[in-house]
């Protein structure tokens, strides 16, 4: 009762402030974002995004945005930030800068890492506009989410998640309507390798589909933003229909980290969706609500993360590919996070007690070669390297990993990200500085400020794919995808627990080999959400077998799976388990590519 009164008090608050002409800017909508990148990885703990100077130890370009005042007159200034690595303070320092005179404070360096409202001081308003700008003092991970101007006396805002979400939508006007964006038969969320897939297939076999992504480009941990190279094979099908789409989306294998941007087909994927006349595609939107009718879905709600707009997508059938299970929550889908017990699945390489320990997430990086020395900063405030510990890289791989139940994949992926950014610019400077035979004219060229995620929520099917199933390749009557990835779940880097015990972020692996084996439908569709399809690694499995179905060729077969699916649901006005219970003959007919299969 008390946390509802609170939340009401503020919802008047904001009706008041709209009232009095206050300004409230997003710093993500800023109109040239110069050098400063959009982060929406943690729109699920701070209710938005935010921009980032991530320069590598580089200052980058101002971000600049005009202002318009409806009234002149004095106002306080609030700038909401945090500093990301305070030990003791953090290195992410900028200036907030207006008509080309900086606010006296110092952003980013307040020694907290919590998200918190500072005082900017105070400003006399003579003109109806006002130049903004973001200055980077560092290009070490300084960030801002928003700038409040308010002429209400001794007036702060709220920090508090839920008072600062009703105080932030109120001010951005988000309590209205959203845009309609039109019904369609599927609406798959997640533009990686499976979300992309399920939208083509479904496309091709004739479904209306839009396909929401809440990043700029499409791939998802095979995009440029993330660079982790393709694995799974798609050449040893027992249905070789399967793999076609995913051959379209492989930009061929330049590795984990590769520090050229175009190795990973940005381009090639997005033109081969926007060629595509049944798919509509919305990029850089964050599905955050859902609308349902009973237990089914009928509309998810998305925003976009640069300029706020929302956006209202209804649809007959809907398909997580979020690889978190964003939508399946959402909806109150039944999952799992973390691992099972021996116990409870029989599995030999289960753990002996069930907890919430995951795989971590990946920031890769890479180094070049220059013609001349460079120079890098010492990093106090960043991971401690030494002669005794360091890694002699010059370009990382999937061992840079952050997790292991140390940090929740999900409400953590900010602080996973830091950690992995620390532990980079550390080693870096360590290298730079004390290994210059080697490294004096190699320049950090490339840093991933987007977490490639392995593990997260696992969405529960009719059926949970186990150990047994995978090593034994059992043969369901609705066996599909074939994947061959061995069982690969990492755990903590010995040497590096050593030296950095519950805090690690190098990671080891023992590789279980498999006998190919299929995947089965039930696996791809929720136990409880009536209309909801899934592709990707947040499959109905267990964490052992998971480690085998994650990698994305495996997961790009999966949607064309839930293509298909949705085509035969479609057909016959009936739910994805529908599909199984009533249609499998001929929904297996299509996967085989059989003649007398139904087509479009």
């Amino acid at each position: 009762m008390k946390n509802a009164l609170k939340t009401l008090f503020f919802l008047l608050l904001a009706l008041r402030l709209s009232a009095q002409d206050h300004v409230f800017v997003e710093t993500e909508s800023f109109e040239n974002k110069g050098g400063w990148v959009i982060d929406q990885q943690s729109f699920v703990v701070i209710g938005s995004s935010y921009l980032m100077a991530h320069g590598m130890g580089r200052p980058v370009k101002d971000a600049t945005t005009t202002v318009s005042f409806p009234k002149k007159g004095k106002y306080q200034i609030w700038v909401r930030t945090k500093d990301w690595a305070p030990f003791p303070k953090g290195p992410g320092k900028f200036q907030v800068v207006l008509d080309g005179k900086p606010l006296n404070p110092v952003f980013g360096e307040s020694g907290s890492d919590a998200w918190k409202w500072y005082n900017g001081g105070e400003i006399d308003v003579k003109t109806d506009q006002l130049k903004l700008a973001l200055h980077d003092l560092s290009g070490f991970n300084g960030r801002c989410d928003a700038i409040l101007f308010t002429n209400i006396p001794k007036f702060t805002p709220p920090d508090k998640p839920a008072d600062l979400t009703a105080f932030r939508n109120k001010l951005l006007n988000l309590s209205d309507k959203p845009a309609e964006a039109g019904n369609f038969d599927l609406v798959v969320v997640g533009g990686g390798i499976a979300g992309t897939c399920a939208a083509i297939s479904a496309a091709r076999m004739g479904l209306k589909v839009a396909l929401i992504q809440d990043r700029p480009v499409l791939g998802g941990n095979n995009s440029s933003e993330v660079r982790v190279h393709l694995r799974g094979d798609v050449d040893k099908n027992h249905y070789p229909k399967l793999g076609r789409i995913v051959r379209e989306m492989d930009n061929g294998d330049p590795g984990n980290g590769h520090p050229d941007a175009q190795e990973y087909g940005d381009a090639r994927k997005t033109a081969i969706v926007k060629g595509e006349r049944n798919i509509t595609l919305y990029l850089n939107t964050h599905v955050y609500k859902i609308e349902k009718k009973g237990s089914a879905i009928s509309a998810v709600i998305g925003r976009d993360i640069a300029t706020n707009k929302e956006v209202r997508f209804t649809g007959t059938y809907f398909s997580d590919c979020t690889g978190d299970g964003t939508l399946g929550y959402l909806a109150g889908a039944d999952y799992r996070f973390g691992r099972e017990s021996k116990a409870e699945t029989g599995e030999s390489l289960a753990a002996e007690k069930s907890d919430d320990f995951t795989l971590g997430t990946s920031n890769l990086w890479a180094s070049l070669d220059r013609d001349t020395a460079t120079t890098f900063p010492e990093t106090p405030w960043a991971l401690p390297f030494s002669d005794e510990y360091h890694i002699d890289e010059a370009r990382s791989d999937w061992q840079w990993e952050t997790g292991f139940g140390n940090y929740n994949t999900i409400t953590d992926a900010e602080k996973i990200r830091d950690h992995n950014l620390r532990a980079i610019y550390g080693n870096w400077s360590y290298l730079k500085n004390h290994k210059k035979d080697k490294y004096a004219k190699r320049e950090l060229a490339w840093v991933a400020y987007i977490g490639g995620k392995r593990e997260s929520r696992r969405l529960l099917g009719d059926y949970v794919l186990n150990q047994m199933d995978i090593q034994e390749g059992k043969q369901y009557s609705d066996g599909t995808v074939t994947a061959t990835w061995t069982i690969d779940l990492h755990f903590p880097d010995a040497q590096n627990s050593k030296h950095f015990e519950g805090q690690e972020f190098f990671a080891g692996t023992k590789h279980i080999k498999v006998a190919p084996y299929t995947i089965p439908y039930r696996c791809m569709y929720s136990k409880n959400i009536p209309n909801l399809f899934m592709a990707g690694r947040n499959i109905s499995t267990t964490h052992v077998a998971f480690g085998s179905t994650r990698v994305m060729r495996t997961c790009g077969m999966m949607g064309e799976v839930v293509g298909f699916a949705a085509y035969v649901a479609k057909k016959y006005n009936t739910s994805p388990r529908g599909v199984y219970q009533e249609h499998l003959p001929e929904f297996m007919a299509i996967i085989k590519d059989e003649p007398t299969a139904a087509k479009p």
